[in-house]
């Protein structure tokens, strides 16, 4: 079994290997995908991400891991797979919205911003852009913080439970599998030891 890991944005690869070292210490093969969304927008991401994951289909059983928008671009790739290609077995998104995220509606008209996240960010913030990703048709399992602080009716939250940067009700959707929540922060997810005993979880039930 194969695991691909896609990172949040402002991220890198190499935030996702505590959690990759824990998969392939239970003897999963791992590897990384990585964009930069000040260089690249979101659909050159997704044909690129697109083309990794035809490579791993072609080889043997996988899984894909999404933190963040990194979530958000594993749901597009794989709604964008020619037809007659190995699906994932699952997929697991950490802390991945489906709906807009209200922070990204909250900034999307500051300069910087804009500058820094770019085609990424402004998508992040779009009702309709957002919507145009859909679902997936693979087992998929959302991964959710609720460590970012106590619930407040003011704020982008709303009194919701949320962590730090995405509210349940942002990464909760009716056609996702399961939902599992943890208390930890969003920026620490691909990090977390709990969230690799979930996937292994899973992988060890047959679940994938």
């Amino acid at each position: 079994m194969q695991a691909l890991f896609i990172h949040g944005m402002g991220r890198s690869p190499l935030s996702g290997l505590p959690v990759l070292w824990q998969l392939k210490r239970a003897g999963l093969k791992t590897s990384t995908f990585g964009y930069v969304v000040s260089l690249e927008g979101f659909l050159a991401i997704r044909k690129r991400l697109v083309s990794k994951i035809l490579m791993l289909a072609a080889q043997e059983d996988y899984v894909l891991i999404g933190h963040s928008l990194g979530g958000v671009l594993l749901r597009a790739a794989v709604n964008s797979l020619p037809p007659g290609i190995n699906p994932p077995r699952r997929i697991f998104l950490l802390g991945s919205p489906f709906q807009p995220a209200r922070l990204a509606q909250k900034l999307h008209g500051n300069l910087i911003y804009r500058v820094l996240t770019r085609d990424c960010g402004q998508l992040l913030g779009s009702p309709t852009r957002m919507a145009e990703i859909g679902p997936v048709s693979v087992p998929t399992t959302s991964i959710a913080g609720v460590r970012g602080g106590l619930p407040s009716k003011r704020g982008p939250f709303r009194g919701e439970l949320n962590d730090g940067l995405v509210s349940i009700s942002e990464v909760s959707a009716e056609w996702i599998t399961d939902q599992v929540r943890i208390p930890i922060v969003h920026t620490f997810l691909p990090s977390c030891k709990r969230v690799a005993e979930i996937i292994l979880e899973r992988v060890a039930r047959n679940e994938v």
